[in-house]
């Protein structure tokens, strides 16, 4: 099956300027990252793949992530990506360390909280973080605290439901309204003045965030700033793309396409014309 001028099929070099960018996310949060690049480099080709059949990731133990992790890393590097774009906070805690080591050659980025910026905005030195239960006990999330927060009160708050309320399309429902308040209503409790929103899912959820802490919260995600390093290293490496313009997507999912297109194509902001099953 071929989509765009690719065949998903491909296993050739990696170390071309015209081959696509891998991204992927245990569904389409990740689509917050890769919007994100796709405007910085509007020349890029982008390969993206939803692992939804296995979503979300902050219900599962590290070890199945780092399995997902690898064979989707394989399955992009076998079709020529020349990147690797860890596009979720979850997996990039628990996965990309043993990636960077199991492929040396290839250029990762993952994601993490927005702990550094979100020390730079506060005025109460107190911030919230909203993730998933893993990114919040995980290594790389307490290590960003001590190096950039050591002295600020950082509140932090699981939030269970809402990856699953963004793979459902289920973006401004009354539903998704309240399960929104409950997380945010502790944070609100402790005086922040800046929420980081820990998951590539929830910035898909950030008028909803808006609406229910006002105007006098700052809300951050870090789909810019991850952009940003992707063209850095991409230069870096001599990787970056000649193009201007005219880079392509083509979308993957291992969950059932029916179910995961309609959802895709309300989230990405041009047309999407399949988006292709993985077994």
């Amino acid at each position: 099956m071929t989509t765009g001028r690719h065949n998903p099929g491909f296993s050739g070099a990696r170390d071309k300027p015209e081959q696509a960018i891998g991204i992927f996310d245990s569904g389409v949060g990740g689509l917050s990252v890769a919007k994100e690049i796709r405007a910085l480099l509007p020349g890029e080709d982008l390969f993206y793949f939803a692992d939804s059949r296995y979503c979300q990731y902050g219900e599962k133990t590290p070890d199945f992530i780092r399995e997902r992790a690898f064979a989707i890393t394989g399955f992009l590097l076998a079709r020529g990506c020349k990147m690797i774009v860890v596009a979720c906070n979850t997996a990039s805690e628990a996965a990309l360390g043993a990636l960077r080591d199991a492929f040396p050659a290839v250029p990762f980025v993952g994601v993490e909280p927005a702990v550094k910026q979100a020390a730079a905005y506060t005025k109460k030195q107190r911030v919230g973080v909203l993730a998933t239960a893993l990114t919040l006990a995980g290594n790389r999330f307490s290590a960003l605290v001590e190096k950039f927060a050591g002295g600020l009160t950082v509140v932090t708050q699981p939030s269970p439901g809402l990856v699953e309320a963004v793979e459902a399309g289920k973006l401004e429902t009354e539903e998704t309204e309240a399960l929104l308040k409950t997380y945010l209503q502790p944070l609100l409790e402790h005086d922040v003045d800046v929420i980081v929103l820990g998951c590539t899912h929830y910035p898909f959820l950030r008028p909803l965030v808006e609406k229910i802490v006002g105007p006098e919260v700052k809300i951050l995600d870090t789909g810019k700033p991850v952009a940003r390093q992707v063209m850095r290293v991409l230069e870096r490496r001599g990787l970056l793309s000649s193009r201007q313009e005219g880079g392509e997507e083509s979308f993957f999912t291992s969950g059932l396409p029916e179910r995961v297109a309609p959802v895709l194509r309300r989230l990405w902001p041009r047309p999407v014309r399949e988006v292709i099953p993985v077994d």
